[in-house]
């Protein structure tokens, strides 16, 4: 492939979204939230085992997003989701009433939620060309 080539694939205008691929960001976001709310009420119940499971569960969300979507949006959307709901549940109510304590559990869930989104946006399949003329010194 020349530097033309190149040039000229980099100089494409962004494609616009269809309904359906609008759909499926909108329903892995929504499956984040759920994810992360669910995360929060089992991270505390079952402490080093159920912070694990939130964790495991959140970049399973994630990584499999990626994979449905093909692209690191995929993953990107359910992160949005979780952080959403993870920052909604972090207030407390007028009642008193909260859902995460003070303790280390709690801030490991916020913190490594964080972290893992960071790394499987990051990790998240991105657009790669295919074919047989992809690798140098084809």
């Amino acid at each position: 492939m020349s530097a033309t080539d190149r040039s000229s694939m980099l100089a494409q205008p962004l494609q616009r979204p269809s309904l359906g691929r609008a759909a499926l960001y909108l329903g892995l976001l929504v499956l984040g939230a759920v994810v992360g709310v669910a995360g929060a009420l089992v991270q505390a119940g079952w402490f080093p085992g159920g912070l694990l499971l939130a964790l495991a569960g959140e970049a399973g969300l994630l990584l499999g997003g990626a994979r449905a979507a093909n692209s690191r949006g995929g993953a990107v959307a359910p992160a949005a989701g979780w952080m959403i709901a993870v920052v909604l549940l972090t207030a407390s109510r007028p009642e008193g009433d909260f859902v995460f304590a003070a303790g280390s559990g709690s801030y490991l869930f916020l913190l490594g939620g964080m972290a893992v989104a960071v790394i499987c946006a990051t990790l998240g399949l991105g657009r790669q060309p295919g074919g047989d003329g992809v690798r140098l010194g084809k």
